[in-house]
């Protein structure tokens, strides 16, 4: 088995990262595989709503000058994919956006084709705005009809600074708790 993990932060190593990685080593230890991909210092392009994946049904998105169809070709080969990113104004990162957008037209196009794969949303924040970015991850795993498995809290750390998320105690058990259930989890679909 294996879970990718996508870092939507526009820093990298930062307390995205670093929660990202928390959760990480519990699906490692339960013997799954697991790889991360940052996409700080990337530029991924918004959807431009041509539906040319309806019509070519090929897994792919058309637009082919920046790394988007790479990661879908990796969500794919992937039984769990853990989708991460800090709160800017409220919601996701630019580059996450894209992504869902992107990956999500080409899913539903093709037959929903992350359907049953085990997601799970990881949130970095200053202070506010954590929520909502969540739920956007959260929308992503839902309408592609994924199994999205729950933590002691909401999937979210606080800290600004690089490093500043290492004190939110409580934040770092959620993500700990939240690998050991989607290691659970992918254990009990792949019986």
């Amino acid at each position: 088995m294996k879970v990718l993990a996508v870092n939507g932060s526009a820093r990298k190593n930062g307390n995205t990262a670093i929660l990202i990685n928390t959760l990480l080593a519990e699906l490692e230890a339960e013997g799954i595989g697991t790889e991360q991909v940052q996409l700080a210092g990337k530029d991924l392009h918004g959807c431009l709503a041509c539906y040319t994946c309806f019509e070519t049904k090929d897994r792919r998105c058309i637009q082919k000058k920046d790394l988007v169809n790479e990661l879908i070709e990796k969500m794919l080969d992937a039984d769990g994919i853990v989708l991460g990113s800090p709160t800017y104004f409220a919601n996701v990162t630019t580059n996450m956006k894209s992504l869902i957008d992107r990956a999500g037209m080409t899913s539903i196009a093709n037959g929903r084709m992350f359907a049953r794969k085990v997601g799970a949303a990881v949130v970095a924040a200053r202070r506010g705005g954590a929520i909502h970015t969540f739920d956007s991850l959260n929308h992503f795993f839902f309408i592609n009809e994924m199994i999205v498995p729950g933590s002691i809290y909401w999937n979210m750390g606080f800290g600004r600074e690089i490093g500043e998320v290492n004190s939110d105690e409580e934040g770092l058990r959620t993500m700990s708790a939240l690998g050991k259930h989607m290691a659970w989890l992918l254990k009990k679909i792949h019986a």
